[in-house]
């Protein structure tokens, strides 16, 4: 995958896209271009055709981005907190990694992003417009044993195996909570209302309110992984 990086504002910008690409599991080769020619559109993430709005909660939003191989985005610009669930990368699966950058918040980037190939480049994503969140421990969820995998002011996430068979304990979240599935396999994600959502396949994903108690289950016959990402916001 190749990325054209457009320079707008600041290298406080810069710094947090080097941070993306370097956390990045793919060969990637940035390059500072000019600005957009006068034939380029450049538009906000939201509107990046490519950046599909899957799920609106107040100010935040979960993304599900998709680059065919050969296709390339539009000039975007990201101007909110963001983090990202790789599911794959144009060469493979990317096993669910997690990063974020919240420079964003400070300082708006924009660039364009293509796919080599051969497969299907896919990340799961949660932009967050709200304001940061004054301590970085505060608001945690009950029955997720361990510490967060990523946690900061704008987002926390865990991640969970299960073996075949396994149901998790029950957890709560006090902020909106997704459940991806980052791995094969097939999991029920109960909710409060009796409703069960069925995740059978890597990227797969069920959104869950805060404080409704639920528990994911690993229906399948293999050992399945999941991370359980949360958009932090005041209560």
């Amino acid at each position: 995958m190749r990325i054209r990086t457009i320079l707008t504002q600041s290298s406080l910008a810069v710094c947090g896209l080097m941070f993306y690409l370097s956390n990045s599991p793919v060969s990637i080769a940035a390059e500072a271009a000019e600005t957009p020619g006068p034939n380029d559109r450049v538009v906000p993430i939201l509107q990046e055709p490519r950046h599909r709005t899957m799920h609106k909660d107040g100010d935040i939003r979960l993304l599900d981005v998709q680059i065919n191989p050969g296709d390339m985005t539009l000039f975007h610009t990201h101007d909110a907190a963001i983090m990202y669930t790789f599911i794959s990368s144009g060469t493979g699966p990317s096993e669910g990694r997690i990063s974020s950058n919240t420079d964003y918040v400070q300082e708006n980037f924009t660039h364009q992003v293509a796919n080599q190939g051969p497969g299907l480049f896919r990340i799961i994503a949660l932009t967050n417009y709200g304001p940061a969140m004054g301590s970085l421990t505060s608001d945690r969820p009950t029955g997720l044993a361990g510490e967060p995998e990523l946690e900061n002011l704008y987002f926390r996430s865990y991640r969970v195996t299960l073996a075949p068979g396994e149901t998790s304990a029950p957890q709560t979240h006090k902020n909106p909570s997704v459940v991806v599935q980052v791995s094969e396999g097939l999991t029920h994600v109960t909710r409060t209302d009796g409703i069960t959502a069925e995740l059978t396949a890597n990227g797969d994903w069920a959104w869950r309110e805060p404080n409704g108690a639920y528990q994911i289950k690993n229906m399948g016959s293999v050992p399945v992984e999941l991370v359980i990402n949360e958009a932090r916001r005041a209560m």
